[in-house]
């Protein structure tokens, strides 16, 4: 078990708050700012999920609940009919999101945007989130990252053109989200609507020869 780095100075933060009340006020007062530091540093853990790498299935690229599967027309990477299932990540599940599959970044876009709560439909299209292009070759998948109405900022650290291995951490989004992973018509979804999954392990779907 590690904690993302972008979570330290959060943490380290709130532990030195937590001590000067402490000290100053004594353990009664000290208990909710104690307790905050105790969830900074669950929300930032990130399990160590080493999987045999696997270019004919599509892990999930998040911990969280399936929220819907749909059939749809992506005219944003992939320009072609596609599938998508998009994940909800509450403020409990593990937020780093890992790379469905191994792959060279071909294409990744920001755009800003609100802050719906992130099981809303609309949160696709209304809210600030990332997308990422993945391209091995023989397949292409598109990952979208989407802010919730806790989170307020999401982090990447991939750029365009890197190389990434299947399951390893590229990101994550802060205080509650959801992923979506848009892969082509061809794949074999092996999920429905209403699964838990785990990002790294879970494998949401299978690519047909």
């Amino acid at each position: 078990m590690e904690i993302v780095k972008d979570g330290y100075r959060i943490i380290i933060g709130f532990l030195i708050l937590t001590l000067a009340i402490f000290y100053f006020g004594g353990a009664n007062v000290a208990i909710v700012p104690a307790l905050l530091t105790g969830f900074f540093i669950y929300f930032f853990r990130n399990p160590n999920r080493p999987l045999p790498q696997d270019d004919s299935i599509l892990y999930s690229p998040a911990d969280g609940t399936v929220m819907s599967i749909e059939e749809f027309f992506d005219d944003e990477y992939l320009n072609e009919e596609a599938k998508k299932v998009t994940i909800f990540l509450s403020v409990f599940n593990v937020h780093v999101n890992r790379a469905p599959m191994s792959g060279e970044i071909k294409y990744q876009r920001y755009t800003c945007g609100g802050y719906l709560p992130a099981y809303k439909d609309s949160a696709s299209f209304v809210n600030e989130r990332h997308a990422i292009g993945l391209d091995n070759g023989s397949s292409r998948i598109l990952v979208i990252q989407i802010a919730g109405i806790l989170a307020r900022r999401i982090v990447s650290w991939v750029t365009l053109g890197k190389n990434v291995k299947q399951g390893e951490c590229y990101g994550m989004i802060k205080f509650g989200s959801s992923t979506e992973l848009v892969m082509p018509k061809t794949v074999d979804i092996l999920v429905k609507k209403g699964d838990k999954v785990k990002g790294g392990i879970t494998i949401i779907g299978r690519q047909l020869s």
